[in-house]
């Protein structure tokens, strides 16, 4: 069995024809086949791919001859322009490079241009790779490697070219440098109008729960053991009713932190006069970060963070434990118990108070190696309790009350936005620029919201069916 496969092009009914036939037929493929069996059934990879090349080149040489007929002539005289010269131009597209004679022409002298020639096919296609090709590149390294991305785009798709990582790096971040540029302009304070505006504003949605945490990502630019890191800053807003959206940036490069949590909690349609609540980790980094985006939020300090840092204390206290210190050990955990309970009710008055009888208690003459770590760390938490005290609520009524008081949804989104891609398991060290402009791929990416922008950059880009189906990672 011989299978022919045939591409008919018909001219438009407005197109004139000349000596032209009414419609063109290209040969593109011949399939042969014999027996069925399992391994000749339907077509096969290398087939689809010589197949879907040369379809691509037919439809492409006739969209760039019907490109160049229509302005071979000039619009105000139709005068007949002049040709100068050729030279060819690469396009990297799904399904082949290839390479186009880009004929360069003189300008009709009918009327006055800046430059005396012209190339019409160069101007039609100002960029040498298609979106859909940048569009997986950038899904893709937003997901994996830069490594693997190449390797699966390169078996699966006729590319005409080798694929290597660098390029699918350059792009991804081409593709993230564009998205930057497409954020307004940082501003102290989002929280526009006053309250009798606010009041007029119809009835809000449920609230909205954001909270913000920091990872760690290898550096590149590692000149001592201080430098072998630098933070990423990574958030998760949960709506009542909808999906939840990411975001993250590299705190020492960013620029605009405001102001991309403000366009996340806008694109979830965050009103003026919504509730919506934060949770930090109270560290200096995140901690004026969610101040006037929001005239009804309300920022609290994660339990989560406050447990694990007295945790440690305690820690510390049992290393106390030996023949001279038994009792200042127990002391130490029964005001650390205290301490604890607290906190847990919102008393911040009595919780610094038991901080400071610690201090008094572990500051001694002679006090050993241990109990001047268990000092020093004892100082350190009075100091985080004393900065984020206006953010300790009362934990305890508000998880009798159902309501949230830990930022542990948090931590899953670091582990999908930053140590999936950049840390587990992941060799590479990162710029932090780079890293910034992935980061800006990968959430756009979990967020299902790259279609989005690739539609709107790309007027024609067919935008894939993403906001039917759950986000990426993201639901876990």
């Amino acid at each position: 069995m011989r299978l022919r496969v045939q591409v008919v092009i018909e001219p438009d009914d407005d197109e004139p024809n000349g000596d032209r036939p009414s419609a063109v037929v290209h040969d593109v493929a011949s399939i042969e086949r014999g027996e069925l069996t399992v391994d000749a059934l339907g077509i096969q990879m290398a087939e689809a791919k010589s197949l879907l090349q040369r379809v691509q080149e037919v439809l492409i040489d006739e969209q760039v001859r019907s490109c160049l007929s229509q302005q071979l002539a000039c619009p105000s005289c139709g005068r007949r322009r002049a040709h100068k010269d050729t030279k060819m131009i690469v396009t990297r597209t799904l399904f082949g490079t290839v390479r186009l004679a880009s004929p360069r022409w003189f300008h009709c002298a009918c009327r006055s241009q800046p430059t005396r020639t012209f190339c019409p096919l160069a101007a039609a296609l100002p960029e040498r790779t298609t979106p859909e090709l940048l569009y997986l590149e950038s899904k893709f390294a937003g997901l994996v490697s830069y490594g693997l991305s190449a390797k699966l785009l390169a078996e699966t798709l006729p590319l005409g070219r080798p694929l290597y990582a660098s390029a699918v790096r350059l792009h991804a971040q081409a593709t993230g440098e564009r998205l930057e540029r497409e954020l307004g302009p940082e501003q102290s304070m989002f929280a526009n109008g006053c309250q009798l505006d606010w009041d007029e504003l119809p009835r809000p949605d449920l609230p909205l729960t954001v909270g913000l945490d920091g990872g760690y990502v290898h550096s590149s630019q590692q000149r001592s053991r201080r430098d072998g890191w630098f933070e990423v800053i990574a958030g998760k807003s949960m709506p009542t009713n909808g999906p939840a959206k990411c975001f993250g940036y590299v705190q020492t490069f960013d620029t605009k932190p405001k102001r991309r949590l403000f366009e996340v909690l806008k694109s979830q349609g965050m009103a003026m006069n919504q509730q919506v609540t934060f949770f930090t980790d109270g560290g200096d980094d995140v901690r004026d970060l969610p101040l006037y985006l929001n005239p009804q939020s309300e920022q609290y300090l994660d339990w989560f963070h406050v447990t694990m840092r007295i945790t440690v204390l305690s820690q510390f206290a049992k290393g106390l434990r030996v023949r001279d210190n038994s009792s200042l050990a127990k002391t130490v955990l029964d005001e650390l118990e205290r301490l604890k309970w607290f906190l847990w009710h919102g008393n911040v008055y009595r919780a610094l108070e038991t901080i400071d009888g610690l201090e008094f208690d572990l500051d001694l003459e002679g006090a050993g190696l241990e109990q001047r770590k268990l000092l020093k760390a004892v100082v350190e938490f009075g100091g985080y309790i004393r900065a984020n005290g206006v953010s300790i609520p009362n934990y305890g009524e508000r998880h009798r009350n159902g309501e949230t008081i830990s930022s542990a949804f948090v931590e899953s989104a670091v582990n999908q936005i930053v140590s999936k891609r950049m840390v587990k398991k992941q060799q590479m060290r990162w710029a932090p620029k780079s890293a910034h402009l992935l980061l800006q791929v990968r959430t756009k990416v979990l967020n299902n919201d790259l279609g989005v922008a690739f539609k709107r950059w790309y007027p024609n880009f067919v935008t894939p069916a993403e906001s039917t189906s759950e986000p990426m990672e993201l639901a876990a």
